[in-house]
């Protein structure tokens, strides 16, 4: 906790220009005891109240021009404070947007990886139905084979039953002329 806070806060008596009264003002870049809030002519002795307001009235040219000296006595137009700052947004900004890069190079690393899975994904799926309609043309294929099968074996069958009945008039026929043949051999 610090033992002296700014003035800015605080009301200080002090002459205005061209006059001998005093007036209450605020006044900011000087500093005041922490126990006192209000710094007047009675709480301070003679001596100190001439240096206050010495220190008070004494306003730095360069600074009202908006000029001020940095830690390296070089003439800056920003403040020290407001300098400060804006160097340590620069640099958070600098981190951010390495930040932003390699989130960007994350991204685009995943939306690689992404999009070379989704083209695997594609071919298996092609694939799949590639395999699922041979599939069903294979079975087609056997259906239609074994139904070609079966008019054949149909067919077989008839051709049998036809063969059978011809051997059996041939049968007939032959039984007919070996007693042809018999019953020539017999009246010779």
């Amino acid at each position: 906790m610090s033992l002296y806070t700014p003035l800015s806060h605080h009301e200080v008596d002090r002459p205005s220009p061209g006059s001998r009264d005093s007036q209450r003002r605020s006044v900011s870049p000087a500093v005041v005891p922490h126990n006192q809030t209000k710094v007047s002519n009675q709480t301070l002795p003679a001596t100190k109240r001439y240096l206050f307001r010495f220190l008070v009235m004494a306003k730095d040219p360069l600074a009202e021009a908006g000029l001020h000296f940095d830690e390296l006595n070089k003439l800056r137009v920003l403040e020290p404070g407001v300098s400060q700052k804006t160097i340590e947004l620069k640099e958070e900004c600098e981190e951010f947007v390495d930040k932003i890069g390699q989130f960007q190079k994350i991204v685009g690393g995943l939306i690689e990886l992404v999009d070379e899975l989704a083209k695997e994904a594609e071919n298996e799926k092609m694939k799949a139905i590639g395999a699922r309609n041979l599939l069903k043309s294979v079975e087609k294929q056997r259906e239609a084979q074994q139904q070609q099968l079966q008019a054949l074996i149909a067919e077989k069958k008839m051709q049998l039953e036809r063969y059978r009945i011809e051997y059996e008039a041939l049968q007939k026929v032959e039984a007919e002329q070996n007693e042809f043949i018999d019953q020539f051999i017999l009246q010779k």
